[in-house]
């Protein structure tokens, strides 16, 4: 990568020292975009980076909005021993309501990357904005409960956030009784979604839908471990998930129709500081994914729709054909594997179609 005062190219995700000694502010990456695709506008209002996002929410008006926020929302100083910690300044936190973002989940490997005042802050803002959050709290009660999403008088969406080990979480960040941390799952295991599944028992009324949402896995590649389609089977037998929504890889991976529930195995990076930072070309990190699901009232998946669009300059923007083609052909060769298939339409968004049965060997 090149920035100011740096003439040498690193790959990303490179060592961490290594890349800490050469950027020591949110600054630096600008600079790295800067030079990767021009300049960048200063002092722009909130709805700047979600750009053509904003465009597709306008269009589709979804009834719930969920995101995995991958930072902390601090101005802590009590940073981990990682090498690479991402925090937002809590005044810029409105980014967020920008997009009228419902949910939060917070079970993933950055939250705590200021410490537990880091996290604890966090939560006051995200309360103060009356975003709701998943994943992570003062304790563990808080940690472990789900996001109560309402999207009809009689209707709940249950949002359940689990950060796994597989991701790069520390074991010390589990919350404890008087800790504040994150849901931790030290495994992903027959044994932990037999204990995800009761948890959800507990709680679940009839008639709500399900929705849970891990950090799991490396961050580059399409490798799907069997591991991950058991525990996800799993929780749709047991529990009557309605959608299992993966993350940690940067980049959008396969996508399972199982016994009619969805399980998005990786969903990628959706806003990010990447640009302009070298490596892993060949996953194009700077196209990313809207996933607009629409499930019927028995909580199956009745419709998926997907809108590539692409990272340039801090901000969404529509793709070009090419590049949407890319996106296509990735999900289809990737989804191809689990029973599913992803169609272009006309309109240059893609839609998945599926099949049943699907059931592992």
């Amino acid at each position: 990568m090149t920035g100011r005062g740096v003439d040498q190219v690193l790959p990303y995700p490179c060592d961490p020292a290594l890349l800490e000694s050469y950027v020591r502010s949110a600054r630096d990456y600008v600079d790295l975009a800067e030079t990767a695709n021009g300049p960048i506008p200063r002092r722009v209002a909130f709805p700047y980076v979600w750009g053509a996002a904003l465009d597709e929410f306008d269009r589709m008006q979804p009834d719930l909005r969920i995101i995995n926020l991958e930072t902390s929302i601090t101005r802590s100083d009590d940073s981990e021993p990682k090498g690479i910690n991402y925090r937002m300044s809590p005044e810029n936190a409105d980014i967020l309501k920008a997009a009228a973002i419902d949910c939060c989940v917070l079970g993933n490997n950055h939250v705590l990357d200021w410490g537990r005042s880091g996290l604890l802050d966090t939560l006051a803002t995200l309360e103060r904005l009356q975003i709701k959050i998943a994943g992570a709290g003062r304790n563990t009660a808080q940690a472990g409960a789900p996001a109560v999403l309402k999207f009809s008088p009689q209707g709940r969406v249950l949002v359940f956030s689990f950060a796994c080990v597989t991701s790069g979480v520390p074991h010390s960040w589990a919350a404890a009784d008087d800790l504040p941390g994150v849901n931790l799952l030290t495994s992903i295991s027959e044994a932990s979604a037999l204990r995800v599944a009761e948890a959800i028992a507990q709680i679940a009324q009839p008639h709500d839908r399900i929705v849970v949402s891990v950090h799991w896995g490396p961050n580059w590649g399409y490798d799907i471990p069997d591991a991950q389609r058991y525990f996800a089977h799993a929780l749709i037998e047991r529990a009557g998930v309605s959608v299992i929504h993966g993350h940690s890889s940067h980049h959008a991976k396969a996508i399972e129709v199982y016994r009619g529930r969805l399980i998005l195995y990786g969903c990628g990076d959706f806003l990010d500081d990447y640009e302009g930072i070298s490596g892993y070309e060949e996953f194009r990190g700077d196209l990313v994914v809207m996933y607009f699901v629409d499930l019927d009232s028995a909580g199956n998946l009745a419709a998926l729709e997907l809108v590539p669009l692409q990272i340039r300059k801090f901000q969404l923007l529509c793709p070009s054909r090419e590049d949407i083609r890319w996106v296509q052909q990735m999900l289809d060769r990737e989804c191809r594997k689990f029973g599913s298939s992803v169609a272009l339409q006309r309109d240059g968004r893609l839609r998945l179609s599926w099949k049943e049965p699907n059931r592992m060997a």
